[in-house]
């Protein structure tokens, strides 16, 4: 049987100078199954989930050290992945 091998997710960039800051908010319970589109890498402290539900689309962010979960406002599904591309390249946090 063939080994699967590690997954490794986008690293994001340093924030740049002019980012755009998010506003985050706490989970909520408005959909019964979320399915996570991409992921930045499992290598860091912070993790940002890119998911969709309900035909819409948000971001969702977990800082392991700290042990919290936030996610944006949830907006239609190419605004979100727009949204964590921008994260990924360090225009928005």
């Amino acid at each position: 049987m063939a080994e699967i091998p590690d997954f490794h997710g986008p690293h994001f960039g340093p924030p740049q100078a002019n980012h755009v800051k998010l506003t985050w908010y706490a989970p909520t319970d408005r959909a019964r199954w979320i399915r996570v589109v991409s992921h930045s890498c499992e290598c860091s402290r912070t993790l940002y989930e890119l998911c969709a539900a309900g035909g819409q689309g948000f971001v969702r962010r977990t800082d392991r050290a700290e042990g919290t979960t936030h996610e944006t406002a949830w907006m239609l599904t190419a605004a979100a992945r727009s949204l964590y591309e921008r994260i990924l390249r360090g225009e928005a946090l």
